[in-house]
């Protein structure tokens, strides 16, 4: 069973309750198991995949998600748009809790986190400039505004490394360098799927203000913001999934197609095998 798109829900949003006709795979890649099983079902005409990113009951920490084996997962299940789903601070006073962000930009603060699926016998160099597919992101912030909730169309996403919540400096900083929220989770997921060859794009729903706002940012807070933006996602993601071309003329698509450096006979066979998911269409 394949599915076209597939929602990642972060904190929040973590069941498949839209899709009829459910099914669970578990599934596995080279590179391990993902979060948790994926359920696939039917929105309509399309086939829709759902994955919990941190797994079922959030017992994955956002710096111990294995990304590599979800965005692996997704692709062997025929996965071309993903729509990530996270909770975000505000580092801007304008970007009020519960409003919706539809990010065009990340900025990378995370250490020590697997950003590639190239990093043994083969180099890769894809281009990064845009970390979020311009198509889908236009179509879900229009879908967003069209449903009246309060939408802002672009925005840069700074990547923490977490599990812990920013110090006021690092918080203040990041205010004044003029990035507008922040989160733990858009890296590496957004670099894999550009990897991939998956349409990446992220509704951000504002949980709080970051600390630079002297207010202390407490899971609480966070979580009850989170669940009230449940019900937007939902309705949402429902209204982007029948607007969703079947077509790709995006950047997204075709990401590898000259970006790998290393010949071809100079490639193992085992990383082949390992990478034909992603790269056996160009060698």
């Amino acid at each position: 069973m394949e599915a076209d798109i597939a929602i990642i829900g972060g904190s929040g949003v973590y069941d498949a309750s839209i899709l009829d006709n459910v099914k669970e795979i578990e599934i596995d890649t080279p590179f391990g198991k993902p979060s948790d099983a994926i359920t696939i079902g039917s929105f309509g005409e399309t086939n829709v995949a759902f994955l919990p990113r941190h797994g079922k009951g959030h017992r994955i920490s956002p710096s111990k998600l294995n990304s590599r084996a979800n965005i692996l997962a997704l692709k062997k299940l025929g996965v071309k748009r993903i729509i990530s789903a996270s909770a975000v601070g505000s580092l801007k006073p304008e970007l009020k809790p519960l409003d919706i962000v539809i990010p065009d930009q990340i900025f990378d603060r995370t250490r020590i986190r697997e950003s590639t699926f190239f990093d043994e016998g083969i180099v890769v160099h894809i281009g990064f400039a845009d970390p979020f597919c311009p198509e889908i992101s236009s179509l879900l912030a229009d879908i967003t505004g069209e449903l009246g909730y309060n939408i802002h169309k672009k925005g840069t996403y700074v990547c923490m490394e977490g599990p812990q919540f920013s110090t006021r400096a690092e918080s203040k900083v990041y205010q004044k360098l003029g990035f507008d929220i922040i989160g733990m989770t858009a890296l590496p997921e957004a670099k894999l799927a550009r990897e991939a060859e998956i349409c990446y794009s992220m509704l951000a729903t504002v949980t709080d203000y970051d600390v630079w706002h002297e207010e202390d940012v407490t899971i609480e807070t966070v979580i009850q913001n989170a669940m009230k933006n449940e019900e937007a996602v939902r309705n949402i993601i429902k209204a982007a999934i029948p607007r969703i071309s079947s077509e790709r003329t995006c950047i997204c698509s075709n990401a590898l197609s000259g970006a790998i450096l290393t010949a071809g006979d100079k490639i193992q066979v085992e990383t082949k095998r390992k990478l034909d998911d992603l790269i056996g269409k160009y060698l």
